[in-house]
């Protein structure tokens, strides 16, 4: 038998090299979209608080300005807290600066404020309005006078005539006249008894919403000034038909108790559902898209003119045939626009009306003395409740 053959040694086959994989550029790994989020925000907050920084310095250097200016000028120092002029000659420069996106009217409110907290600075005014606080009444004094400016709220339209007349408040700002329901009884008629002059006007655009805690389809009372109650009336009976309206001494009132009670609602301003913590619940409900409110500013002043001013005349004549239209003429005559006039029934037993009449002019201006000497000689009383610039209405 044949012997292997042992001097073979068993080859272990090695397999055949793979081919190499192709080599892919490496390229990096792009970051998450949170991470560049961070990155822009973190850059504009770094933006933001340089300008803030800035923004400080230039509203303190506007206020040392102002009160540089306040203390140099005579004539600025005397009408330290109305000077009507000068303001809307400063509306009119900053409106035609601001080109956005920031609104008109929060642009006026910084300069508003500045103004009233240099003033304050130098001296406090009291301003007495009909209140509570965030009514319309008091939005207009804040738009006229500043938060620097001492307010002091109180609860008729006379009580602020008195506040004034007594010398326990400065200026005294009410409600005279509005374009959906016209004329503001108590107001005019304070000026038949008291010796105050108007020196200034507010026009507010008034927007009315209806605030509440509840549900609007739980809500069985709406309550409300009487004016307020009257400028929604359509838009509640066709909306509301549920709920029954009932008045209040203000709207600043009524947002108190929808707060305080349940299935009530207050017709009210923006600003009293924040203070009150009430849901606006529909806004901008009344009839009138252009609903205005004119305020007067009572007081002493007695302001320049200023090439745009209105004033006021309280007027009696006899009651006669003719004789009202006898004294208006003189208006005509002297092209003078009558932009308002009011009667109201003489108190007691004697028979005659007293008339409240706006004009455009200024009783220092040559025609408005001569047609005003006109109207005396055939005036039975005759005062000129004021002159004073008119104003744009406010948003």
């Amino acid at each position: 038998m044949a012997k292997k053959d042992m001097s073979r040694k068993s080859v272990k086959k090695t397999p055949p090299p793979r081919p190499a994989k192709p080599r892919v550029a490496s390229h990096p790994t792009p970051e998450p979209k949170t991470v560049v989020k961070k990155k822009t925000a973190a850059s504009t907050e770094t933006k933001l608080k340089a300008v803030d920084a800035e923004l400080i310095k230039v509203l303190n250097r506007r206020t040392e300005l102002t009160l540089e200016a306040l203390v140099a000028d005579p004539v600025t120092r005397h009408q330290l807290w109305f000077n009507p002029q000068a303001e809307q000659e400063l509306w009119e420069r900053i409106e035609a600066l601001n080109v956005g996106p920031l609104p008109q009217s929060a642009v006026r409110a910084v300069f508003r404020e500045i103004l009233s907290a240099a003033r304050a600075k130098i001296r406090t005014v009291r301003v007495a309005y009909l209140g509570p606080s965030f009514s319309f009444t008091h939005l207009a004094a804040l738009e006229r006078f500043g938060k620097s400016a001492d307010l002091i709220p109180v609860n008729t339209i006379a009580s602020v005539f008195e506040e004034v007349n007594r010398g326990h408040a400065e200026y005294g700002i009410v409600p005279i006249e509005n374009s959906t329901d016209g004329r503001i009884v108590d107001t005019l008629d304070m000026f038949t008894r008291l010796p105050l002059r108007i020196c200034g006007e507010v026009l507010m655009s008034v927007h009315h919403n209806l605030l509440s805690r509840s549900p609007r389809g739980e809500i069985t009372e709406i309550y409300s000034k009487p004016q307020a109650l009257s400028q929604c009336r359509d838009w509640l009976s066709r909306n509301m038909p549920q709920a029954r309206t009932i008045e209040m001494t203000s709207t600043s009132a009524a947002a108190q108790l929808a707060r305080d009670k349940p299935g009530a609602a207050a017709i009210a301003t923006r600003q009293a559902a924040v203070q009150y913590e009430l849901q606006i619940v529909a806004e901008s409900i009344e009839d009138n898209a252009h609903n205005v409110t004119r305020f007067a500013i009572i007081g002493e002043e007695e302001t320049r003119p200023s090439g745009r001013d209105r004033t006021a005349l309280l007027l009696q004549i006899p009651h006669s045939p003719g004789a009202l239209s006898e004294a208006l003429s003189a208006f005509k005559a002297n092209n003078i626009n009558l932009t308002w006039i009011e009667s109201f029934p003489l108190r007691g037993a004697e028979s005659g009306y007293l008339f409240f009449l706006d004009f455009e002019g200024h009783r220092k201006e040559p025609r408005v003395q001569k047609a005003l000497q006109f109207v005396e000689k055939k005036a039975v009383r005759m005062e000129v409740l004021g002159s004073y610039p008119r104003s744009e209405v406010v948003e």
